[in-house]
């Protein structure tokens, strides 16, 4: 009869591991991160401020009409035919945040074959 091997003893790794995340979470929650502000300081606040449209770009409203420069164009064929033939290369459109998608594509493709180069659209975040 044979005897069983002698098991080697292995180190309990996974347990040091596991102290170490501990230590590590504890010290991110506890600890600084970032320089706290000055308690007296106030932040300038952005929400209320009224975005304005670029004054060379199309707008779009919810309702599907729209408007260059304040005044309102019929289509987008009449649109582009007023414009410089170098503005023709990138026609910056502002459509409203309501505007259906699919109407959206519809005046993109118009705008395309009445002579826009390329189209873009201006979003909130580009306004900022």
């Amino acid at each position: 009869m044979r005897g069983r091997a002698p098991r080697s003893r292995r180190e309990p790794t996974i347990a040091l591991i596991n102290i170490v995340f501990l230590m590590l979470v504890f010290f991110m929650v506890a600890g600084t991160l970032a320089p706290p502000l000055d308690r007296d300081m106030a932040l300038v606040r952005t929400a209320d401020l009224e975005g304005r449209p670029p004054p060379d770009a199309l707008v779009i409203r919810a309702d599907g009409t729209l408007s260059f420069r304040g005044t309102d164009q019929a289509d987008a064929e009449i649109y582009v035919s007023g414009l410089d033939p170098e503005a023709r290369d990138e026609v910056r459109i502002v459509p409203d945040r309501t505007l259906p998608a699919a109407q959206l594509v519809a005046l993109g493709r118009d705008l395309r074959r009445a002579g826009a180069g390329k189209v873009i659209i201006v979003t909130e975040r580009g306004l900022e």
